[in-house]
């Protein structure tokens, strides 16, 4: 998240990356396992979040957007059609969406992880290229997973992988990443030297 505003609290960040889900997880118990109600819950969820940015000037990272329009237009069929299959499936087209977008810059020879994260992580490009392919196949395993999950067992059960299935899994995938990020970081110095090395 850009932080155009210095002022904003502390709070906000994780409030806008978290607050949405965990409504939708207490509203799903709340409302007596409704799914129906607890997608309605989390698209007003979604829309504090929106107004939130909007109060403290915060422009958020074009991913969030794309994700937030996904949710919405999925949430919205949900509520319209009063059918779960429509949020069900909106995982999938998230992540299949982060695989294609990551599949693209590589097909055009531009790792597209490299200018989310490289202020966090300052890293060679062939490290980029390696973590761009990786996270393009863990989105496609992903997408099937999900795909797998809400098709064969009941909601309950989909909404709580859903919430900590999905996290614990990308936290671990992540993890086995180390070694990646240990060969291939480059030194504060190296970092800001403009790179001029050939394509990987």
């Amino acid at each position: 998240m850009s932080n155009s505003d210095s002022n904003a609290p502390g709070w906000l960040r994780p409030a806008t990356e978290y607050g949405p889900l965990l409504t939708f997880f207490v509203a799903f118990y709340a409302g007596g396992k409704d799914l129906i109600t607890a997608t309605g819950a989390f698209m007003v969820a979604v829309l504090i979040v929106i107004l939130l940015l909007a109060v403290w000037r915060q422009r958020p990272p074009i991913m969030f957007i794309v994700t937030t329009v996904i949710v919405l237009v999925f949430g919205g069929l949900t509520l319209w059609f009063e059918d779960e299959r429509f949020i069900k499936m909106k995982p999938t087209i998230v992540q299949c969406l982060f695989a294609v977008v990551l599949l693209g810059g590589l097909y055009f020879k531009r790792p597209l992880l490299k200018p989310l994260l490289e202020s966090a992580w300052p890293l060679q490009d062939r490290g980029w290229w390696i973590l761009s392919w990786r996270f393009a196949i863990f989105f496609i395993v992903m997408a099937a997973l999900n795909e797998a999950v809400w098709r064969n067992v009941s909601t309950e059960i989909w909404l709580n992988f859903k919430i900590f299935g999905i996290l614990i899994l990308t936290f671990a995938f992540t993890a086995l990443q180390v070694p990646v990020f240990s060969r291939y970081k480059m030194e504060t110095a190296d970092a800001d030297k403009p790179d001029n090395s050939p394509d990987q």
